[in-house]
């Protein structure tokens, strides 16, 4: 195994665990983020995440150590984020 091989296997691990994350927090609380129920708020689904991103944020700059759970909502948030605005590919950003 090459050197680039044994530094990419960790980030493999890490997307694919971070996917099972959302795609059980989805089955369980269903697809709040992408389509709300607009009970109580009119506002549309990406600015609603980017609300929750904010929020986060907060929270983590007025924490006193940095949690897993924090991250993982963050990234979970900006995932959700990205696949709203229909960014699935990223070939383009490749330098």
């Amino acid at each position: 195994m090459c050197d680039y091989e044994k530094e990419i296997n960790p980030i493999s691990i890490t997307c694919e665990n971070l996917k099972a994350f959302l795609l059980e927090k989805n089955r369980r609380y269903g697809n709040s983020a992408l389509k709300p129920l607009k009970v109580f708020s009119k506002i549309e689904p990406d600015n609603s995440i980017c609300i929750r991103i904010d929020d986060k944020l907060s929270r983590i700059q007025n924490s006193k150590e940095l949690r897993k759970n924090d991250i993982a909502d963050l990234t979970g948030y900006l995932i959700l984020l990205c696949t709203q605005k229909g960014w699935t590919n990223y070939e383009d950003l490749i330098d």
